[in-house]
């Protein structure tokens, strides 16, 4: 895992740069507002489970 975090740290601006016209040229321009928008949904459904009563889901399961 540390491995990971260091290949991050050591990409640069210009790896960056290259990762995003990759994504670019993989799903299109018309794509990625789509994409960032489901990953918005994902991301608030997530923040919402967490939030909620974990007593409340386990009355449901009797």
């Amino acid at each position: 895992m540390n491995l990971s975090l260091l290949f991050i740290q050591k990409m640069g601006p210009w790896g960056i740069v290259l990762i995003v016209l990759v994504v670019l040229l993989l799903f299109g321009g018309k794509k990625i507002p789509e994409l960032m928008k489901g990953i918005g949904k994902g991301v608030k459904e997530f923040k919402d489970g967490v939030k909620s009563d974990p007593d409340a889901d386990s009355n449901t399961k009797d």
